[in-house]
């Protein structure tokens, strides 16, 4: 409705013409490791950095309704899936959102951009398929605000992975898993995703986020010493 209604500028730097222009959407697809990465974190790519204008369309996005803006973080995602793993058959399993979460934004925005993602992978003629098979087994807090080691504890033991259809992620024969979120900041989610995967049987050999967020070491002369 918002998409409908609002007219349609930029996110980035409000011009007409389109949610995200290509001047805003600089896809540089590249391995971006928070550090210091949680044990069990699988390689991290992300499409872009998570600042500037997009930055401002995962928030658009997520938290006000523009739903649009799913078709071009999703082709900038299926590109950096693609350049994650050039070649082979993959299977690619969406961060499950809180269902708490999922009904106060009217939708589920990471699932959504994944499922775009896999479609335009097999236009291009790749064997991807979506497995929607991850779901959280308890409930969690609000990870904002939460530093690295208490963002890990809370999620420890958050994730399972159920059976959806006919196949399942069980099983080492399967396709590889390419885990899919929107942003990663200390990894702690992905890692547990991958730990949930990895107990089912399942290989996952890479984490695709469409932004990751600048992270810095801190040293002894941040704290004066």
């Amino acid at each position: 409705m918002l998409d409908l209604l609002l007219p349609t500028r930029c996110v980035g730097c409000a011009t007409r013409g389109g949610l995200l222009c290509d001047a805003c959407l600089v896809v540089t697809p590249a391995v971006r490791m928070p550090h210091p990465a949680p044990e069990g974190l699988p390689i991290c790519w992300s499409a872009t950095l998570y600042e500037g204008a997009a930055r401002q369309a995962v928030l658009h996005y997520k938290e006000r309704g523009r739903t649009a803006l799913a078709t071009p973080l999703a082709h900038a995602l299926a590109l950096t899936i693609a350049t994650a793993v050039p070649v082979g058959g993959l299977a690619v399993v969406p961060v499950p959102s809180a269902r708490r979460a999922v009904r106060a934004r009217g939708h589920d925005p990471v699932g959504r951009m994944a499922a775009l993602a896999v479609r335009h992978l097999v236009k291009l003629g790749r064997q991807v398929t979506l497995r929607a098979d991850l779901r959280q087994s308890r409930r969690v807090a609000d990870q904002a605000g939460l530093s690295a080691a208490r963002r890990a504890a809370n999620l420890a033991s958050s994730l399972r992975v159920v059976q959806v259809g006919k196949a399942g992620l069980s099983g080492r024969s399967g396709p590889p898993v390419v885990l899919v979120d929107d942003v990663v900041t200390t990894g702690a989610t992905l890692a547990e995703a991958a730990r949930a995967v990895d107990e089912a049987g399942a290989k996952v050999v890479a984490a695709v986020t469409f932004a990751a967020t600048r992270r810095r070491v801190r040293t002894a002369f941040d704290h004066g010493g």
